[in-house]
């Protein structure tokens, strides 16, 4: 689920939809929890194969840490990319505002969080785009998202959190731990994090 403060607008052609805040979000939000109602596709299922909805899965799912393809209920996936986002897919399985978000300010997500067995093309419009998303970008950037991720979650406590009772009761376990005792952070690629076979 995505945070209420939020709606959908149409970009462009080339961009298609975008999703916006439509007040101060600030730093420490959780902008979407994965819920109930979400879709979710094991990789298996036979939906993933066929040419009807295989278009559709790949460009709207994303994938979690069990590799099922997960298909957002509402409008969360029409969060675009952008190598400068806003937000960030955390350890906890919840993505978080890392900076203030603005009313009016597109919210924009790392994709290589949810695609880390893919490459994809990107263009994020900044002088300093990565243009491609590869497989081994969640080995190599995780450590500066940890960096980017970690003071934000120590800012959850102190800002309205409307998604954080759709956070189930062990990851919220797990989370006032590290924020009480700045052990047992969650990264975002795990030292027993492997890619999945390319195919």
């Amino acid at each position: 689920m995505l945070h209420p403060a939020t709606e959908l607008r149409y970009i462009s052609p080339k961009i298609g939809y975008g999703v916006f805040a439509t007040a101060f979000i600030p730093i420490g939000t959780i902008i979407y929890v994965q819920d109930a109602l979400e879709i979710v596709l094991n990789p298996n299922n036979p939906l993933c194969q066929d040419p009807r909805y295989r278009p559709y899965i790949e460009k709207y799912a994303y994938q979690d840490s069990d590799n099922n393809h997960v298909i957002s209920w509402d409008f969360a996936k029409y969060i675009n990319h952008c190598c400068h986002a806003n937000t960030l897919s955390t350890g906890y399985g919840f993505e978080i505002a890392i900076r203030d978000i603005q009313p009016g300010e597109e919210i924009t997500d790392e994709y290589a969080l949810f695609c880390a067995n893919e490459t994809l093309t990107m263009d994020c419009h900044y002088a300093d785009c990565r243009l491609r998303l590869q497989v081994g970008d969640l080995a190599e950037y995780g450590p500066l998202w940890d960096n980017l991720i970690q003071p934000a979650l120590r800012a959850i406590s102190g800002v309205p959190q409307p998604l954080l009772p759709l956070v189930d009761e062990e990851t919220q376990s797990a989370l006032n731990t590290y924020l009480s005792t700045g052990e047992a952070y969650r990264p975002v690629a795990p030292q027993n994090y492997t890619l999945l076979p390319v195919v």
